[in-house]
């Protein structure tokens, strides 16, 4: 009985050590990645004509990872961060690219601002096997696990932005007269094309489009044309200096068709004063982050904290910066990735661990949304809340719409 019994222990005891301790003792480092240390990189517009919004975003993200490393670091390891200056320039992006790569020896690029220079980097990037992770740009472009498997963004992109407009509409105002203002670059035509898809066989609600470029000093002729088209609703994927032009203009026109601008855009502080609270009073806009400017989120604790991050971490950015709210959710994401790789952490598994997100809800993220990747759709986004401007405040409107 007693050797029975010590046979029974000892095989046991045999199972739980070999399917336990390989899991445990393991450890897989790929380059960039020690018991100690993981070498991240990015590059962003520091300088250039993307700089008002690369500082601001670049100087978060450098003060999150120092805040991170003073708290332990990811899984007991700090994080060596280093960030280039690619003065959103397509060559100096490929430039800075390759000095993180072979001379840094990072184990990721991220959150990297931008169509241009994520276009740029993405074929050298995926040469190489280094993951471009949860970069900052909304093109549709960006989602190719097929043909650019190392590239996920984190962002929704302008295509889905488009279509959640598009049910909003169909719900709302199905007889509408639709006239679109677009910036005629990827920018703007994945979202007309995500507009065009999303209204589907109802797409002859389009009456009237007009384009502009992101040189243009204004936009006053394409809006008094879309008025003279005789349309009802105004929806437009502007810049935000072409958004707060054309804010003003309908105001000055009297006009008052219903206005959809585009999510970044929707800024309180930096788009809604400048164009005239009263101007944009019934504006209508996706969501899925919270402002910190709107006074609808003064007292909540997320905002709080974020707040008081930027306050000590990064005093000089803005935080009703778009762009540093953006890389405010970034870079909870890829510690989120991050932490979720272990002690497995190489390139392989780091893409894994992007891309199998199940419903992950980041730091000032809007009530109702978050984030899913799967390994043949990287799109993060699947639904967005439409927001109604009152004059003062952005108000959550109905439930999430997805895009789907």
């Amino acid at each position: 009985m007693t050797v029975a019994c010590n046979h029974v222990w000892y095989a046991l005891a045999l199972s739980a050590l070999l399917t336990v301790s390989p899991a445990c003792a393991q450890k897989a480092y790929g380059p960039g990645a020690s018991d100690t240390e993981i070498k991240l990189g990015q590059s962003t517009p520091l300088s250039g004509p993307a700089s008002a919004f690369g500082a601001g975003a670049g100087r978060a993200v450098v003060g999150y990872f120092e805040m991170l490393n003073e708290q332990g670091g990811i899984n007991g390891r700090k994080i060596s961060f280093t960030q280039l200056d690619n003065a959103y320039s397509a060559p100096k992006a490929v430039e800075q690219s390759r000095k993180l790569v072979d001379d840094v020896g990072i184990l990721a690029e991220v959150g990297t601002i931008g169509t241009v220079p994520n276009v740029a980097i993405q074929k050298y990037l995926n040469s190489k096997q280094v993951p471009q992770l949860f970069i900052t740009a909304g093109g549709r472009r960006f989602n190719d696990p097929k043909t650019f498997p190392w590239t996920v963004p984190l962002y929704p992109d302008f295509e889905t932005e488009g279509r959640v407009v598009a049910k909003y509409i169909l719900k709302t105002k199905p007889d509408a007269k639709i006239g679109v203002l677009y910036q005629n670059d990827d920018y703007g035509k994945d979202y007309l094309k995500g507009l065009r898809a999303g209204l589907g066989e109802k797409a002859s609600l389009i009456v009237a489009e007009a384009s502009y470029e992101l040189a243009d000093p204004t936009i006053d002729s394409q809006i008094v044309q879309l008025k003279t088209a005789g349309i009802d609703t105004l929806i437009e994927q502007s810049s935000s200096k072409a958004a707060a032009q054309s804010i003003r203009k309908v105001h000055e026109l009297n006009w008052n068709p219903l206005h959809i601008i585009g999510g970044s855009t929707a800024s309180v502080e930096t788009i809604l004063k400048p164009a005239g609270l009263d101007a944009s009073k019934g504006l209508v806009t996706t969501q899925f982050l919270k402002q910190p400017g709107d006074p609808a989120w003064v007292d909540d604790e997320e905002v709080k904290a974020y707040k008081e991050f930027l306050k000590k971490y990064a005093p000089s950015a803005n935080p009703d910066d778009y762009s540093v709210l953006v890389a405010y959710m970034n870079v909870h994401a890829v510690t989120l990735a991050l932490r979720k790789c272990g002690d497995q952490l190489t390139r392989d598994n780091l893409i894994h661990q992007a891309t199998s997100l199940h419903g992950e809800r980041l730091p000032m993220m809007l009530p109702g949304i978050s984030i899913s990747t799967k390994p043949d759709d990287y799109t993060p986004f699947k639904a967005l809340r439409i927001a109604t401007f009152n004059g003062t405040s952005w108000t959550l409107t109905g439930d999430p719409l997805s895009a789907e």
